[in-house]
């Protein structure tokens, strides 16, 4: 199987990257920030916290749905990149050649996008990018219509993976799998929190319309966890320490999102900004901060669990805080 990709996979892209003007490039590489896991965190949070009826029938059902896909997406991408075992493109490993017209503060950004580590096939970015802006397209269902929202999320994700080939830290095959993946995940996870209008009907057509308003993250959550468990086991067996940890980061935040969702009643009000401002700081600093500075998966998984559990937990206990305040009052 692992012999279906191998490490000489390209064909001929980085000729047309290497044509590109360095601004472009430069441009390109603040792009793939639209995919990072801290960006996609905040803005999956606040999707969740502050979505109201004007955007989907049920707000934070749709929105704890949304997260769940993504840690599904994030999960089978470990278990591809554990599985496949390859690695990226010359061009993500020193020395860096980037522009000497960049400032130093903006250089050391650049070096820090252009130089990655671990495996690289499937694009985490790409997948995560399809997974997370599709998903939202397809659950934040008022604004707008059907059409106009996917070719939203397509041109983002689409950008997001053409960044991924600019900076050289994947071939084009790696984001290609990426976008189909994130896809796939999308409409897997989809169905199994419940939503059945993903589905071809006599007419060959696919209805995107009218979100369902009981839509079950949970079962999502415990899959995203149980994929990860299966990217860690093949992580270790492969020896990749790398793959463990973010397996890790998969286990907990599958499980932290369902301990968390066993709070929620899925109608709570938006979370106050005076709440949600400190717990998206904590929370997001924790777990990425769980992520860069340790190499213990149980530090990871702990810091991980209880910052995605906080996260999906908070409507419900901001709701029970507000409701014992106003039983107290004279």
């Amino acid at each position: 199987m692992t012999g279906l990709v191998t490490a000489d996979r390209g064909i001929g892209e980085f000729v047309v990257v290497d044509a590109l003007p360095e601004f472009v490039v430069v441009v390109l590489a603040a792009v793939t920030h639209l995919a990072d896991p801290w960006f996609l965190f905040g803005l999956l949070a606040i999707g969740y916290w502050f979505g109201s009826t004007r955007l989907t029938a049920s707000p934070r059902r749709a929105g704890a749905t949304a997260i769940a896909t993504v840690s599904c997406t994030y999960a089978a991408v470990a278990l591809g990149k554990a599985w496949f075992a390859v690695p990226r493109p010359p061009g993500a490993t020193p020395p860096v050649d980037g522009p000497t017209w960049l400032p130093g503060v903006l250089s050391t950004w650049y070096e820090s996008q252009v130089l990655s580590g671990g495996f690289g096939f499937p694009s985490g970015h790409a997948a995560a990018a399809a997974g997370a802006y599709v998903v939202l397209a397809l659950l934040y269902d008022r604004p707008s219509t059907p059409r106009n929202r996917l070719a939203g999320a397509a041109v983002v994700a689409i950008a997001v993976a053409a960044s991924r080939v600019a900076i050289e830290v994947h071939f084009l095959v790696d984001v290609v799998t990426g976008l189909l993946l994130g896809v796939c995940v999308v409409v897997g996870s989809l169905r199994l929190a419940g939503d059945t209008r993903i589905r071809v009907a006599k007419t060959n057509r696919t209805d995107l319309t009218r979100v369902p308003a009981d839509l079950d993250p949970f079962p999502v959550f415990l899959f995203a966890a149980a994929v990860s468990g299966v990217a860690a086991v093949v992580a270790v067996v492969n020896g990749g320490t790398d793959g463990v940890i973010e397996a890790a980061i998969g286990i907990s935040t599958g499980l932290g999102g369902a301990v968390g969702w066993l709070l929620v009643d899925g109608d709570e009000p938006v979370v106050p900004v005076r709440v949600a401002v400190p717990a998206l700081l904590g929370t997001g600093g924790v777990w990425v901060g769980a992520y860069a500075v340790s190499s213990s998966a149980v530090v990871v998984l702990v810091a991980t669990f209880a910052a995605v559990a906080v996260v999906i937990g908070l409507p419900a206990l901001c709701l029970e805080k507000s409701v014992s305040s106003a039983s107290v009052r004279p």
